[in-house]
């Protein structure tokens, strides 16, 4: 079995494992932000009402959902321009340079957040359960 054909067959499943995995991490920010768990001395000060504090609210709630594959499409579209929006406030005017504005994170959930927009939450969602999912992708079974 060539390494193409595995891919091919595991791809949806993978699809629904990254959506998870990116779900949780960003969960796991709203959490600290506003809960204070794991205490961190960066999410000490955040109120609610703060920048930080409503980031949180989105990170908790949509990172939720996005965990649960609900709603994924929207959902992971506000999350990207949420960290386009934190990239640009927080990181960039440290420095051009990522590395040197520690912003590789805001980056990357940036962009995988951007990839679940446009191919939806996978099988094991609920939105593939509700049938939102085969409502929302184009049917690319048909040829020309």
């Amino acid at each position: 079995m060539s390494l193409d054909r595995i891919g091919a067959t595991y791809q949806p499943y993978l699809l629904s494992l990254f959506r998870f995995i990116t779900g949780l991490l960003m969960f796991q920010f709203g959490v600290a932000k506003l809960f204070k768990f794991p205490p961190m001395p960066v999410f000490e000060d955040v109120t609610p009402l703060s920048l930080f504090g409503v980031a949180g609210m989105l990170e908790l709630v949509l990172g939720g959902m996005l965990m649960l594959g609900l709603l994924t499409r929207p959902v992971a579209f506000i999350l990207s321009g949420e960290m386009a929006f934190a990239y640009f406030i927080e990181h960039f005017p440290q420095s051009f340079f990522p590395l040197l504005n520690d912003g590789s994170l805001a980056i990357m959930f940036c962009f995988g957040c951007l990839y679940l927009a446009a191919t939806g939450g996978g099988p094991l969602s609920l939105d593939s359960l509700l049938g939102a999912g085969s409502r929302l992708q184009p049917d690319v079974s048909r040829t020309s």
